[in-house]
């Protein structure tokens, strides 16, 4: 990305939303977007989702170098989870270069019965870099700094390869803080995913 792609950060104080969800509310009006771009063959998926949701929560994330954007998740030809999506899924993707989470749960509900993880809720939270979670729900308190709303999603910057579509509405910001985090994923990478205290279980609960 050359340097003509974003121009020096104006100084910001710290923004604070108390529902998180207000930051995409722009996003959402301009994913509409995204379902022609893919029509017309501008954008790939990096890889096929099973269209199987999943939740996460955390007490506390705490990142830094975060970016937000719009985009589509694919699932394969014939996929028995595309109902009536057409085996599309308009997400907001959401990208940390570095993040802790402190007492992580992930839940995905398998019919009766759920498969639930949870990790550094033992004193030592979970890391990662260059964590990249795509959900369709997204809720908890947040803060940020020095946060630039409205970006073209291909200029962003906070994550080193990470970048939207051009012409996409995206946001990004130095840091980012949020307490009581839910989300609704449908696909998650990292670089690196460290889990202190890591417990696998079948669980009659989700998280």
């Amino acid at each position: 990305m050359s340097s003509d792609d974003v121009s020096t950060k104006p100084a910001r104080s710290g923004t604070r939303w108390l529902r998180f969800g207000i930051t995409m509310l722009a996003t959402g009006v301009a994913a509409v977007a995204l379902v022609g771009l893919t029509a017309e063959g501008v954008l790939a998926a990096s890889f096929s989702i099973s269209g199987t949701p999943f939740t996460v929560t955390s007490t506390q994330l705490q990142g830094t170098g975060f970016e937000q954007f719009a985009a589509l998740d694919n699932m394969p030809d014939n996929s028995p989870n595309a109902g009536d999506t057409g085996g599309q899924i308009v997400v907001v993707v959401s990208a940390i270069k570095n993040a802790t989470l402190t007492n992580l749960c992930q839940s995905i509900s398998l019919g009766g019965t759920n498969l639930k993880i949870t990790a550094g809720d033992a004193g030592t939270p979970v890391s990662a870099t260059t964590l990249v979670v795509d959900s369709d729900q997204i809720s908890g308190n947040a803060s940020f700094t020095n946060i630039s709303i409205g970006q073209d999603s291909s200029t962003l910057t906070e994550v080193p390869g990470v970048t939207g579509p051009l012409g996409v509405f995206g946001q990004q910001a130095d840091t980012v803080k949020i307490t009581d985090l839910r989300q609704n994923n449908f696909a998650t990478t990292a670089g690196t995913f460290t889990l202190p205290h890591l417990k696998i279980v079948f669980s009659d609960t989700g998280c």
